[in-house]
């Protein structure tokens, strides 16, 4: 028996089983790093984007020009994804523009390192307020309109060190863990209202960061990683466009690692 001729390439029928277009994207800290990768991707599969940043409106402006210019349907909001009040005010004008909002994308994040006796009160509550604040802060705010429309898809990022721990990180780890606890416990109260919320636990990831870091540094990082390379920013949107698209329909409460088997 010969092979059934489908009138699809492979990559055709990848984009029609993830079928984001027209659907509105909201991802927090979108202007640089992975957030920025998220931002490109998902543009590029057709979704109407809408993106945070704290400072960078230069930077933010000529991503939107950019994207829109392409074709892209993409907005830049100012706001603080740790203030309630700012969160509040961002879910509103983003269901203004676009009327609704489908996938919520938590990627808004800081670190302020530290060994605990030397880490300051002001270090740990300016990571937790960013990075496990917001988490909540916009999760609240998207959660009615999710109910009301019985649909979406929310994932928040959170890091191997939330599942593993680091030296020097305890602000951050433990941030990233309580990302993990808050969205297993969201998947469980809103999965009824066909509502999924879903962790990714990047590893080490090319940024702009790790790219200021000297050769003896990242040689310690690649001793670390099975894969020995950094993952790339690429690679953490594709599982984000995975996990708001119909081919994570049934996949809720999990996190997903994408380090390279580091730690495994």
């Amino acid at each position: 028996m010969g092979l059934i001729e489908v009138p699809y390439t492979n990559n055709q029928l990848i984009s029609l089983m993830i079928n984001i277009e027209n659907k509105v994207v909201l991802i927090t800290g979108g202007s640089r790093g992975i957030g920025e990768a998220i931002v490109r991707k998902f543009a590029a599969q057709g979704a109407k984007v809408a993106f945070t940043y704290r400072s960078s409106s230069e930077r933010s402006d000529a991503i939107v020009t950019e994207l829109n210019a392409a074709g892209g349907d993409t907005a830049a909001f100012q706001s603080d994804a740790g203030n309630f009040e700012q969160a509040e005010n961002l879910v509103k004008a983003v269901i203004e523009k676009y009327g609704q909002i489908d996938v919520l994308i938590n990627n808004a994040g800081i670190t302020k390192d530290n060994l605990m006796l030397r880490m300051s009160e002001d270090q740990w509550d300016a990571v937790i307020e960013t990075n496990l604040k917001s988490v909540f802060n916009l999760t609240k705010q998207v959660m009615r309109p999710m109910m009301k429309k019985r649909a979406g898809s929310i994932i928040n990022m959170s890091s191997v060190v939330g599942v593993f721990g680091n030296a020097g990180q305890a602000n951050y780890a433990a941030s990233k863990a309580g990302i993990i606890g808050f969205s297993k416990s969201i998947a469980k109260e809103v999965g009824s209202r066909n509502i999924r919320c879903n962790v990714i636990a990047p590893g080490f990831i090319e940024t702009e960061m790790t790219a200021e870091l000297d050769d003896k540094t990242k040689d310690n990082f690649l001793a670390n990683i099975p894969m020995k390379r950094l993952g790339k920013g690429d690679e953490i949107a594709d599982t984000c466009l995975y996990l708001a698209s119909d081919l994570s329909s049934y996949v809720s409460g999990q996190v997903i690692s994408v380090c390279g088997a580091l730690n495994c």
